[in-house]
């Protein structure tokens, strides 16, 4: 059953709406709110017109706003931007990608980052608003810390989700013959926490919802 809350304050504004112009509302809870001359709906796996593909792994999903999971340096559209919904509590497996990469947490995350020089896996908590600037063949891990559904702004140079060096997982590495990397990648696995939400958070996300809510009843 989807949620109403926040999709009448879009439905009034949606009738406005030049032909192609769209709306997004990204709420405190996870959820995504998407409206257009069409009307206002939440976008989520149970919309067959969301265009949300598998993002990595299962439960996990991503819409594109720039360029789309066949972007490649064969097939550039200079960058990828997707929005990406990952499930309460979860971990994408972790992985590498070709192209530097950069994603923005809207809920409570976590990732884990190889130093390669130190030879060691980096935890780094993020907090909503947090944006986390990856290398490119950096072997990392990201995680969602809460109880809702976490979304993320993700922008990713040079390649799509379909490409095979998107992300570069352990098995994948191995198979290549690339076993540097597979081993950064194994150990990268081993520390992988999707880690918890501290009592602030709690609170801080409590009244972002009260805030949210007084919104939506403008």
């Amino acid at each position: 059953m989807v949620r109403r809350g926040g999709l009448r304050g879009l439905e009034r504004q949606a009738s406005a709406l030049p032909d192609g112009a769209e709306l997004y509302r990204l709420r405190p809870d996870g959820r995504v709110l998407r409206a257009d001359r069409a009307g206002a709906r939440e976008l989520g796996p149970h919309d067959p017109d969301s265009g949300l593909l598998r993002f990595i792994d299962d439960q996990q999903w991503a819409h594109y706003f720039i360029g789309d999971a066949r972007t490649s340096p064969e097939r550039p559209s200079n960058a990828t931007y997707k929005l990406g919904l990952v499930a309460p509590h979860s971990a994408f497996t972790p992985h590498a990608h070709g192209g530097e990469h950069l994603v923005l947490a809207l809920g409570p995350a976590s990732c884990g980052l190889y130093d390669a020089r130190r030879r060691r896996v980096v935890d780094v908590e993020l907090a909503p608003g947090t944006l986390i600037r990856i290398p490119e063949l950096m072997p990392h891990s990201f995680g969602n810390r809460g109880g809702d559904r976490l979304a993320i702004l993700a922008a990713n140079t040079g390649y799509g989700i379909d490409h095979e060096d998107y992300a570069i997982t352990a098995d994948v590495a191995e198979e290549r013959g690339e076993a540097e990397l597979a081993a950064a990648l194994r150990e990268v696995t081993a520390r992988q926490r999707p880690g918890t939400v501290t009592v602030r958070e709690r609170l801080a996300a409590r009244l972002h919802r009260i805030a949210a809510a007084l919104e939506d009843a403008r």
